[in-house]
């Protein structure tokens, strides 16, 4: 019997990193990208490198999702010369007892959850060309959903900003879409073998 790797090393964008492999279903692991575990520096320059692939789009405002959206929504909201980005929640808070809600299940969740928009952010959004930004595109499920409340709020979203892709099943998630999304990298989803060993799916 082989003995799976622990651990999957790539880049993004000019920085490489490694990741650990984590069981996510039966006979499906993925490389784990935790941003916020890679430190400041990571983030400032993540953010730059893909400020720089949005910027052609015109962006008015950067949109994320809780909780690991948020550093990289500051850092190219910050690198973009913007001043004001939103967060797409997927905790109730006491602010979002009246949110507009869509739902949503993500590779990383057990559970179906729900993006929430706080009302009192519309109009920071509404008739906006907007970047939405991710650490990781994996299904497609999450991106779909944000890209959908966007819309549902009078956001044009103009482009999908990732620091990595995983796999390719997220392309017919998205659909149309689809050719939106500007990334940093990629990485296959690995699927375990009879004899132990992992196989790097990339479609």
């Amino acid at each position: 019997m082989a003995t799976p790797p622990l651990s999957y090393r790539t880049t993004v964008g000019s920085q490489e990193v490694e990741l650990p492999l984590v069981q996510v279903a039966e006979g499906i692991s993925i490389a784990l990208l935790i941003s916020v575990d890679h430190g400041v520096r990571f983030s400032a320059r993540a953010g730059e490198e893909l400020a720089t692939l949005l910027e052609p789009f015109g962006v008015e405002i950067v949109a994320s999702v809780a909780t690991m959206g948020i550093p990289l929504a500051i850092e190219v909201t910050r690198a973009l010369g913007l001043d004001d980005y939103v967060i797409l929640h997927k905790t109730p808070k006491i602010h979002l007892s009246d949110a507009i809600a869509e739902p949503v299940r993500s590779i990383t969740t057990a559970t179906r959850q729900r993006l929430l928009f706080d009302r009192n952010r519309v109009e920071v959004v509404e008739g906006r060309r907007v970047a939405l930004v991710d650490d990781v595109i994996s299904t497609g499920a999450s991106s779909r959903a944000a890209l959908n409340l966007v819309r549902r709020v009078g956001g044009e979203p103009v482009v999908f900003g990732a620091l990595l892709t995983e796999g390719g099943g997220w392309r017919n998630v998205l659909a149309e879409d689809a050719g939106k999304v500007r990334t940093l990298g990629a990485i296959p989803i690995f699927r375990h073998q009879p004899d132990g060993s992992l196989l790097e799916d990339w479609g």
